[in-house]
């Protein structure tokens, strides 16, 4: 039996995103199953949280994926649109959001239907990878073909039983809770939190004492 372990992931997390082609790379390399499991921002997770944020979080947030971007040559830019709607000033979240609901949810059906990491990957390229107005034409409907899925097909599937995914949302976000960090990407191996693009290495690196191996 293959290795496995969940990914707890963000659509509007950027460290989400730059981690993204590493971990699909993984999942390609090596015999192992990855559960991708997609939560909701912290912005939506815990209200208030940007009212209260440390001001010199958000400039260095910014710094810091965009070297990270450029050292890893992968296309970056801030989402447009945003994909949690906020005012940047004020930090306040209104409970109306437009974006972020719909893209968990069909992250959620597209793990389901075991297209997971390909949809994080495919859809994450046009919210972080410099797309203007990914949210409107065919730009989200052409990334999830891309992930070999049909947009139509998931959100009718999602419109049919929402508390189902709604649910699954919900129990992601207690699992991630339970492993002991509360960040993304947090990947979790044999209950044990690797929390970060930069934990990668070491994910692989545990996964290999516990007999990883490439695939043939």
């Amino acid at each position: 039996m293959p290795l496995s372990f969940d990914l707890f992931w963000s659509f509007r997390s950027p460290y989400s995103y730059l981690a993204t082609p590493r971990l699909k790379a993984l999942g390609e390399t090596y015999d192992v199953t990855i559960n991708v499991r997609p939560v909701y921002p912290i912005a939506v997770r815990i209200p208030g949280f940007f009212k209260t944020v440390n001001p010199q979080w958000p400039p260095y947030l910014l710094l810091d994926t965009t070297r990270i971007a450029d050292k890893e040559g992968i296309p970056y830019a801030w989402p447009d649109p945003d994909p949690i709607v906020m005012d940047l000033a004020s930090g306040e979240v209104p409970e109306e959001q437009p974006y972020i609901h719909r893209l968990t949810r069909l992250g959620v059906a597209a793990a389901e239907a075991g297209k997971g990491m390909d949809f994080l990957y495919e859809v994450s390229r046009i919210i972080f990878g410099g797309t203007a107005k990914w949210n409107e034409g065919t730009h989200l409907a052409d990334a999830t073909a891309r992930a070999g899925l049909t947009l139509t097909e998931l959100e009718a599937l999602i419109a049919a039983d929402t508390a189902h995914y709604d649910a699954a949302i919900v129990a992601n976000e207690a699992a991630q809770k339970a492993a002991g960090h509360w960040g993304v990407p947090l990947m979790v191996f044999e209950g044990e939190p690797f929390f970060g693009q930069d934990r990668i290495d070491l994910l692989v690196w545990r996964m290999t004492q516990k007999g990883l191996t490439a695939k043939a």
